[in-house]
């Protein structure tokens, strides 16, 4: 019998609308920085408008086992672009 065992952190999705000039220049500092683009938004957001760090920003992880990238670059799979 196999027992999974899955840790989660709690986030909810969600889309913003940037100019094109401003969504190339963050995509070429996450590139620059070796971070995704939503972990650079997302410390953005949490140095600017949630100061206070909750204990829900932890690691994310969805599937059992050991992880192929790290929390920081969990989303890096939408940075590429065509």
């Amino acid at each position: 019998m196999c027992h999974l065992s899955f840790k989660m952190t709690h986030m909810t999705k969600t889309q913003i609308y940037l100019p094109t000039a401003e969504l190339a220049q963050l995509h070429r500092l996450a590139k620059q920085a070796g971070r995704s683009l939503a972990d650079l938004i997302r410390e953005a957001i949490r140095k600017t408008w949630l100061p206070q760090r909750t204990a829900d920003t932890g690691p994310v992880a969805l599937w059992p086992g050991a992880a192929k990238r790290s929390s920081n670059d969990h989303d890096s799979i939408y940075d590429e672009r065509p």
